[in-house]
């Protein structure tokens, strides 16, 4: 399946979302904070890495047209609705790893992930 290849209507689906866990949407809030023209996020996806799939954030100054907006305390996602196959469901979290902190992905919809977590594969459905 590729996320281009137009093989399924993404706005005659209903999705479950996602969703900021509070740690998420407190340091998506601190970004916006810092930069007053950026209204929030976008995460998005592309084919790389070993397993098939990446995430992209990207900071939203203007939303796009086909961008769903999910909303937690505040802490604006907006998602391609090109990527909800890929994507709905997750649960976007914000946590210290070792001495670095950074997003974490919780994807249902997620077959299997490379050994170094950068990609992921999903299947055909």
């Amino acid at each position: 399946m590729d996320v281009h290849s137009g093989t399924f209507d993404p706005n005659e689906v209903s999705w479950q979302g996602l969703t900021l866990t509070p740690a998420a949407a407190a340091h998506v809030r601190e970004l916006v904070s810092r930069q007053p023209e950026m209204q929030g996020l976008r995460l998005g996806v592309k084919q790389t890495g070993c397993a098939g799939f990446g995430y992209v954030l990207d900071t939203v100054t203007q939303p796009e047209k086909e961008d769903l907006l999910f909303e937690t305390d505040g802490a604006k996602l907006y998602v391609s609705r090109k990527a909800m196959p890929f994507i709905d469901g997750t649960v976007v979290d914000y946590v210290r790893d070792g001495l670095n902190q950074i997003f974490k992905f919780h994807n249902p919809k997620a077959q299997h992930e490379c050994g170094c977590g950068e990609s992921f594969g999903v299947q055909a459905e």
